[in-house]
Parts: structure tokens; sequence; C-alpha cells
């Protein structure tokens, strides 16, 4: 721990002037000396200021469920770690290298309900589903809440309860994007993987922490993390007793700590945030599964496995933990405050 302080100590002027960096880019947008340019779909931002992941594929399924009933929507996305570059559509030959896990995920999941688009220049890829796909009507953009070069109406900030902006640095001595008061540009805020049951005294003072880089009138929701019943690859029944837990997420450590509470874990199998999956990798995972184990990975790291183990003729060995956002008590007010910001028609 002293040792960790010391290098954060150290790395903490570098911290300044990065900060320092993000806030002259941002005054430069504020000020218009940069421009901004509306997409031709209403637009809804799902973004943080944190490194890493705090929860937003959850949360853009969740809007994805809730607006579908209203509009016809797009996600556009960067598609990162893909190998290809510029605008890609999402097909039904889609891998996660051509468009990037979380996307592919996203068309996995809700297939031609809605669009999926990867490009790195927001504005361009907002502009070719317009151009493609006249009828959306509502462009939802992940990860994008530093990506200024596009405007949008709704500017969702998330706050991981576990590595809370408010208490964080900007990079390299933290693990902020930009300084704390870039929350200042959030429409609203959720609070991701909070504790279930979190007495309302606690959330208070987080809300209260949160006020102190955010707008006075930018509504706080708090939610957690709900798993469904398993689901094995080949969508056969499935019950499990002893697991192979494997996981290529930023944080898998929410989703190791479930599995060991509900199954006896064998093994688990970490891999970086974003991991491809190759055959070599496979061959490890099943070289020491019994009859009555199973390799138990997450919905992202099941989108890009799913094709190697049909491949192999294993897929039946295997089976992913749904994950979705529970609002919990908020649920019906933060369902509320997006439909009542959200126009009958646009533009």
């Amino acid at each position: 721990m002293a040792e960790h302080n010391w290098i954060k100590l150290i790395l903490t002027p570098f911290s300044w002037v990065y900060g320092l960096v993000t806030l002259l880019r941002n005054f430069l947008y504020d000020k218009e000396i940069l421009s901004t340019e509306k997409a031709p779909q209403f637009t809804i931002s799902v973004g943080n200021l944190t490194v890493g992941g705090t929860g937003k594929t959850p949360v853009v399924e969740y809007l994805t469920k809730l607006l579908s009933k209203k509009y016809r929507v797009a996600i556009l996305s960067r598609g990162y770690g893909r190998k290809t570059k510029g605008l890609v559509f999402a097909t039904t030959s889609s891998q996660a290298s051509d468009i990037g896990d979380e996307p592919l995920q996203y068309f996995s999941k809700f297939g031609k309900k809605i669009v999926v688009a990867v490009c790195e220049k927001r504005i361009t890829g907002a502009i070719a589903i317009q151009e493609r796909h006249p009828d959306r009507d509502m462009l939802l953009l992940d990860d994008a809440f530093q990506h200024r070069g596009i405007h949008r109406q709704i500017n969702i900030l998330l706050n991981d309860f576990n590595r809370p902006f408010y208490k964080d640095l900007p990079f390299p001595a933290g693990r902020l994007r930009e300084t704390r008061s870039g929350a200042n540009r959030a429409d609203i805020i959720i609070v991701t993987k909070t504790p279930e049951n979190l007495p309302e005294v606690k959330k208070n003072e987080i809300r209260k922490s949160i006020g102190r880089y955010s707008k006075k009138s930018v509504p706080v929701f708090f939610t957690t993390i709900r798993y469904s019943a398993p689901v094995a690859y080949d969508n056969s029944p499935i019950v499990l007793k002893n697991v192979i837990v494997v996981a290529g997420i930023a944080n898998p450590l929410p989703f190791t700590a479930y599995l060991r509470s509900q199954y006896h874990v064998i093994d688990e199998i970490i891999f970086a945030d974003h991991h491809y999956y190759t055959i070599a990798d496979l061959e490890h995972l099943i070289k020491y599964i019994k009859n009555d184990t199973f390799v138990v990975t997450t919905e992202k790291d099941m989108v890009k496995l799913k094709p190697l183990t049909a491949l192999s003729g294993v897929a039946d060995r295997f089976a992913y933990l749904p994950m979705e956002m529970d609002f919990g008590t908020d649920s019906e007010a933060f369902d509320q405050w997006i439909l009542k910001n959200t126009p009958l028609t646009f533009p």
C-alpha cells in the first residue's frame, strides 16, 4: 500500500497536466471554438468519467428496451478493440473483430429490432445511419461522454459505486479521463453497482458528493446488478454445480463473487478486457472439464466464444450468466424522467 501511495504521489503532477489539457479542450467546446454538430436523430449519450467498466452496456440495453416501445432505436459505438476502421454496420455475419464485442452483444440480443453501427467519428456514423435507415429516430451513443463533436439532447453519466469519480484523479495517477468538473455536463447521473438495500442516508451522502461537481438540478439514480438464471450456449436446459469461471471484462470481481456465492467454483480464469478468444484459449478452457463441470462466462465473452465452441462441438459444456441493470425503487422515476424528456416526434 505504501509503495502504491508513492507511485501515485510521483504521478500526480502528470495528472495535473493531463487535467489541464482536458479542461482546455472542454473550454474550447463550451465557447464553440471547437464545433459540435447535431445528429439527424434524437440523441442520448451514455458514458463516464472513469476508464474501465462502469456498467455502460447494461444501461444501454435498459434504454433500448424502454425506448423501443416508443421509438425506432439505433445504437452507435466506437467499436473499441475491433480490427476494422471507419463505419461498419452490424449484420448477422458480424464478429467481434468487425464491430467490437459490446456492439455485437447489442445486435445479438436485439437483432433486427434495432440498428447497430460503429464509427470513430460519431457524427459521421449518425449521418450514415440516417441515410441508410431514415426511419431511425432515436440514437443511443455508447461511451461518448468525452466525444463532444456530436450534440446530444440527453447526456447520461455513470458513476461506479466502488470507484466514485469524486474520489479519483485524472490519468495517470488516477483513472479519470478528464477532471471531476466534467460531471457538470451531465443531465442525469446513475450510480451503478450499488449494494442492495443501501441505506437512504448513504445515498444522500453520495448525492451530496456528486453535487459538488454536477449541476444542482441533476437527478441521481441508483442501480444494482441483477443476474438471471444461467443459459447454455446451445440453449439446452442447464443445471450448474461445479463451474470454471471465465471473464474478459474490465472489472470481473462482482461476476466472480456472485458465482462463488451460488456454485462450487473450481477455477477462475481472467483475461484482459475485450480479449479476443482463440482456438488455443478454448483448448485450454476445456482441458480439465469433467462431466459435471461447466465453463461459465459473461454475456460479453459469450458472443466471442460461442462460434468457437460450436465449431469445436463443445457448446453444451459452456454457459453464460445474463446480467441486467436493476433500478429497484428508482425504476418508475427513472423511466418517467427519460420518457418525459424525449419528444413524441423528432426533429
